[in-house]
């Protein structure tokens, strides 16, 4: 059988969006798809977390890491099947499919930032410090 990131290469344009991770549990360590989130959060102000097969239980977990701690709120979940060539075999296999679209939760500036946040927060209360 095809891998997930065989399966998931860009097809058409929609497959071609800035801000979608595709997730595969085979390739890097969850954490790695966590941070990476975060990171396309900083960027835009929604992103997509997509995945095949058995990597579907990857992509809720790290959106449920992502919405437990502040950092996102989801908006959407597509689940949909996919016809995949099985290289073994010769015929189609159908593999289930997943996309969870998240986008900033409130407190994810201060999460990313916790230093200017207090700063922010200080200079709002009239509290300003000299930093020597």
């Amino acid at each position: 059988m095809t891998m997930e990131t065989e399966a998931m290469k860009p097809l058409n344009s929609e497959n071609l969006k800035k801000n979608r991770i595709q997730v595969s549990n085979t390739k890097k360590p969850l954490f790695f798809y966590v941070n990476l989130a975060k990171r396309y959060l900083q960027q835009h102000t929604e992103i997509e977390l997509s995945a095949l097969g058995m990597a579907i239980t990857t992509v809720v977990t790290i959106a449920e890491i992502l919405k437990n701690n502040g950092f996102a709120i989801e908006k959407k979940i597509l689940t949909s099947t996919v016809g995949m060539k099985d290289e073994a075999k010769g015929r189609l296999v159908q593999k289930a499919r997943i996309e969870i679209v998240l986008e900033k939760g409130e407190k994810f500036e201060p999460l990313m930032n916790p230093s200017q946040a207090v700063e922010q927060e200080a200079t709002a209360n009239g509290k300003v410090e000299n930093k020597q």
